[in-house]
């Protein structure tokens, strides 16, 4: 997923909202924003899906640069075996800057006792060394490699 930061941290700060604060936290006008910043057309060719999208998610992360939008995580999680690490997105001036690093940590934080952490992300080399940083692995490389990963787009 393009978008997510490694690095050291620079003046933003990490606001970690509840679902139920989602809907007024992010505003329609900026997630549009920041997912056109990073590229990810398949969200702005349908804003009302993305502001469902957001709602309907377990927690949601954002970073902000004063009133600016420049980064978000999120998460759907079932909160004790299963949770699903969806769309980390820092705004290009923002990236390289330990944000995305940042927003992780926040939503993974507030799951300690989840086993199973899921994301799906490009195969870009980048992406990779991102997400390994932070304790993820290939399925091919987890347990000897008898893990099978399947997904359906519709």
């Amino acid at each position: 997923m393009s978008g997510s930061g490694s690095g050291s941290g620079s003046g933003s700060s990490v606001v970690v909202i509840d679902a139920g604060g989602v809907a007024g936290a992010v505003g329609r006008d900026e997630a549009l924003a920041l997912y056109e910043a990073v590229g990810w057309s398949a969200y702005t060719k349908d804003p009302d899906g993305l502001v469902r999208a957001l709602a309907g998610s377990t927690l949601v992360a954002t970073a902000r640069d004063g009133d600016r939008l420049v980064g978000l995580a999120r998460v759907v999680t079932d909160g004790a075996s299963i949770l699903y690490l969806q769309d980390v997105l820092v705004h290009p001036d923002a990236q390289r800057t330990g944000l995305g690093r940042r927003l992780v940590s926040a939503l993974l934080d507030a799951y300690p006792d989840v086993r199973q952490k899921v994301l799906l992300t490009d195969d870009e080399p980048a992406q990779k060394a991102f997400y390994e940083s932070l304790g993820f692995g290939d399925t091919r490389d987890v347990h000897g490699g008898v893990l099978r990963t399947f997904v359906r787009f519709d």
